[in-house]
């Protein structure tokens, strides 16, 4: 009786753990036995590890193997234990040393003549790796330039499981991976493009500065589709922790390439108003997958059309808006994602959407029903509504504003004074400081909270409005370098919200 052991990653969501693979060469006839809750694509590995191990010029065992994952409670998903499970194996049959494999953690799939394949979620599988104390981490290597964005660990690429066994063996070594110089910013088209639209201009910079819902309500052809887009170039780009959790979850969902291996811009995912309640938060058989909310963390989730999109994929959004990440069950477990972002709304105000709303032909009870998808919880907890209106034709000839760069100046400056404030706490923007901080532990002076009282008695918002307008007003504070926002501030905040989407 012989025995064998190797490491490898589950990946659960954006969360990793480690998992031991035992391998046990006993008495009996000839086949492999797989424990440890295996799926169908791990149950077929089976086959995979047999085949690559005998392409690969080794010896495969000539009696009964056993291979067990553990913890055996926890669901093993997908085909990121070749690897480990072929070098647990050869482990047991002592054609390699232990020296080496007892330190290391093995990510990839095999191919049948022993290639090593890349696999979804290595980023998050590496950082699950250096924080349980690992010092070496092999993956394959097209995945290599993503598994060395994390640092602290020894990551190493192969391409093949020969390669592997040699480097076991002390035979050779293993490439690093290659400097990472940076990624290069998208293009984006400027902000000074957008002619007219003073005031939709200017809730797009307040957006961004204290990262706030933003919806824009007009008729077709006026620049709302043309705004959103540019939101995320006014943005500043991603710190490194923010870099990194953005790009374990595009690594989840299998959105990394080899020449793009880190984001360090915020994303703009903009889902087709077609797009289901799973396409939205995620899910798919098996464990989760992430959604478009998922996608867009740290950046802006843009929903164009939004009233005809379905009601409960609409619905389906308050929860991660509240919370900032979604928590989805399927049959392999509970996967949970990071889910902070900006929402962007873009409607138009009825269903013909005549160029002048004079022109509109629909009935008022066809107005109503058709911005009636978007609910009244929904909507209160979108922070800035903006009706926007046709521009004259001397703005659209000689009318220019101002640059994007001019703009993303004064929203880093705002950003930056917003999480100097907060950092004691743990917040970054605005957006994200909790009401009672708001009403109890930076309450405003009676003076500045008078509009909002006066809005609160005559009914026109609810609690969580109110603590959404006071995000607002620190925002505007900030973008006026002023310490703390008083009535102007708090009036303006409500006017935002005041405009509806009717």
């Amino acid at each position: 009786m012989a025995l064998g052991r190797a490491h490898s990653v589950a990946v659960s969501g954006v969360d990793g753990q480690i998992v031991e693979i035992e391998a046990d060469i006993g008495r009996g006839l000839p086949g492999v036995h797989l424990v440890g809750l295996p799926d169908t694509a791990l149950q077929e590995s089976r086959d995979r590890v047999r085949a690559a191990v005998t392409n690969s010029g080794e010896k495969w065992p000539e009696s009964r193997v056993t291979l067990a994952l553990s913890p055996a409670t926890l669901p093993k998903v997908g085909s990121v234990y070749d690897l480990a499970l072929a070098c647990a194996v050869l482990d047991a049959a002592r054609q390699v040393p232990r020296t080496r494999l007892e330190k290391t953690v093995l990510l990839g799939e095999l191919a049948l003549d022993g290639r090593l394949r890349s696999v979804r979620g290595v980023l998050p599988a590496v950082l699950a790796a250096k924080y349980a104390g690992w010092s070496t981490v092999v993956v394959p290597a097209a995945a290599l330039a993503e598994a060395g964005l994390v640092d602290g660990i020894e990551v190493l690429g192969a391409d093949r499981l020969g390669t592997v066994v040699e480097w076991l063996q002390g035979k050779t070594t293993l490439p690093q991976p290659p400097p990472f110089d940076g990624e290069k910013s998208a293009v984006r088209g400027d902000l000074s493009e957008v002619v007219g639209q003073e005031e939709a201009r200017w809730a797009i910079e307040v957006a961004a500065a204290g990262a706030h819902h933003l919806m824009l309500t007009g008729p077709p052809g006026i620049g709302k589709t043309m705004l959103a887009q540019r939101l995320p170039s006014v943005l500043p780009p991603l710190t490194e922790p923010e870099a990194l959790e953005v790009t374990a979850i595009h690594s989840v969902a299998g959105l990394l390439t080899s020449e793009h291996p880190l984001i360090t811009e915020p994303p703009f995912i903009a889902p087709h108003h077609t797009s289901s309640v799973s396409a939205l938060v995620g899910g798919g058989s098996g464990m989760a997958r992430p959604g478009a909310v998922s996608r867009a963390h740290r950046g802006i989730l843009f929903l164009d059309e939004c009233a005809e999109m379905g009601t409960k994929a609409l619905e389906a959004l308050r929860t991660p808006l509240e919370d900032g990440e979604v928590r989805i069950a399927r049959r392999d477990g509970v996967a949970r994602y990071p889910a902070r972002f900006q929402l962007v709304l873009a409607a138009n105000p009825c269903p013909c959407a005549p160029a002048r709303e004079a022109d509109c032909v629909c009935a008022p009870t066809a107005r109503r029903r058709y911005l009636g998808r978007l609910s009244g919880p929904l909507l209160d907890r979108v922070d800035l509504r903006i009706r926007m209106q046709a521009v004259a034709t001397g703005a659209l000839i000689d009318e220019v504003g101002e640059s994007t760069e001019q703009v993303r100046g004064r929203v880093v400056a705002a950003r930056a004074a917003a999480a100097e404030r907060w950092r004691p706490y743990g917040w970054r923007t605005n957006a994200e400081v909790p009401g009672p901080a708001l009403r109890q532990r930076f309450r405003l002076s009676r003076l500045a909270l008078g509009p909002l009282e006066r809005s609160l008695r005559r009914g026109q918002i609810t609690a969580r409005g109110a603590d959404r307008a006071l995000r607002v007003a620190w925002t505007l504070a900030d973008l006026g370098g002023m310490d703390a926002p008083g009535a102007d501030q708090v009036t303006t905040a409500l006017g935002f919200r005041d405009q509806g989407a009717s």
